[in-house]
């Protein structure tokens, strides 16, 4: 019983430092704002929608996946500008790469909304 009650302490640790993460992202990251936005609209329209249930889950995870890879950009960013003031190319590559990570999944969830989009039209 100690374990579990270890174990649940730990999870809310990591639960605390999570939405700390999510309330930095959302004070700091334009980005992060504006996905958050995005996603809002891509889930009320894709649950207003009669595509596949299947769809309007991969859809709102994928928006999530996004917001993911925001939290992860930022954090190798503040990492970056921490340990690399000036100029450097292999900063720039991190923050190029993270930048990447973000627009990859972005990508992801377009095409996830083109496939929606092409079943919708398509039993019409």
């Amino acid at each position: 019983m100690s374990n579990l009650i270890r174990e649940w302490q730990r999870f809310k640790g990591r639960c605390k430092y999570s939405s700390a993460g999510i309330v930095i992202s959302w004070q700091e990251e334009h980005s992060f704002r504006f996905w958050v936005y995005m996603n809002i609209a891509s889930a009320l329209l894709c649950l207003s929608l009669p595509i596949s249930t299947g769809f309007k889950g991969l859809i709102i995870c994928l928006g999530i996946l996004v917001l993911a890879a925001e939290c992860f950009n930022t954090a190798i960013e503040r990492v970056v500008d921490q340990l690399s003031p000036g100029l450097h190319p292999l900063a720039k590559a991190a923050k190029d790469a993270g930048s990447a990570g973000v627009a990859l999944t972005a990508v992801s969830a377009g095409v996830a909304w083109v496939f929606a989009l092409i079943q919708l039209l398509s039993v019409q």
